[in-house]
């Protein structure tokens, strides 16, 4: 069975016809719980995200902040393994029709083996993954698997990358780009700066390749001063920390469900 990367570049070109950006909602898998994950995932794309990004939890994530550490920490303790990524993907995208990522650091995929991960992903009907710390220049291996299955690869930059190197990762992608809008790690911000619109500018001279920004949006007013510039706003933290300061399961999903649509509305407002 072949992945999905087709669903995920016609979502995006769809937004892009509707003059607006994508939203791209982050969870992790396994938190609260598989099933909660889950039914979280249906939640925000009942609210309004076209794309969303399963988290696969890792017990070192470099690249977040403390909200998303506490809910992968959250999942580990409840035992969360790669099988369990692979049945949330595919209920997810079963029960949506929309698009699923996996977002991952790169050891958990190098222990399971590179073409069990993108078979398995690509079987659950993944639209491709999201690697941010697996250099391009050593993606050969990976980019081939996931190519033979139909499967995106998503490379990060960031403000540091020189213009150069910016053009290397762009050209080895595919699906879309993720910006991150400032150097650091995720979570929420009072503002996401114009540090990230001139990335999006500098990107988007290298690649024709959607630019999708992330790091920091947590409300419709940051995600329509970013769709104003990017192809896509990708939110993380601002829903891990509505399911985790809700009282109860239902709580948080109303809770992600509401804040898709006020993001939504957002993205609509560029």
């Amino acid at each position: 069975m072949s992945g999905n990367i087709e669903l995920l570049s016609t979502t995006l070109a769809a937004a892009k016809a509707e003059d607006r950006a994508a939203l791209i909602a982050y969870l992790p898998a396994g938190f609260p719980t598989v099933d909660g994950g889950i039914e979280a995932v249906k939640a925000v794309v009942a609210g309004g995200a076209d794309v969303v990004e399963v988290g696969l939890p890792h017990s070192d994530p470099v690249l977040d902040g403390p909200v998303i550490q506490t809910a992968d920490d959250i999942a580990l303790r409840g035992g969360v393994k790669i099988a369990d990524v692979m049945r949330m993907v595919r209920e997810a995208y079963e029960a949506t029709g929309a698009p699923i990522l996996v977002m991952t650091y790169w050891n958990p995929i190098d222990r399971y083996g590179i073409e069990r991960f993108t078979a398995e992903l690509a079987e659950a009907g993944g639209a491709g993954c999201i690697l941010p710390d697996l250099p391009v220049q050593e993606s050969a291996v990976w980019r081939e698997h996931a190519d033979k299955h139909g499967l995106a690869t998503v490379f990060v930059v960031a403000p540091s990358s020189k213009d150069e190197r910016l053009a290397t990762i762009t050209a080895a992608g595919s699906g879309f780009v993720y910006a991150a809008s400032l150097m650091g790690v995720t979570g929420t911000r009072e503002s996401v700066g114009e540090q990230a619109q001139e990335l999006v500018r500098r990107t988007r001279a290298t690649t024709e390749l959607p630019v999708c920004v992330g790091l920091g949006v947590s409300n419709a007013r940051q995600a329509a001063e970013v769709a104003a510039f990017a192809d896509g706003v990708i939110v993380g933290s601002a829903f891990v920390k509505r399911i985790l300061d809700a009282p109860d399961e239902e709580a948080g999903l109303a809770a992600v469900r509401s804040l898709a649509g006020e993001l939504a509305e957002g993205v609509r407002k560029r």
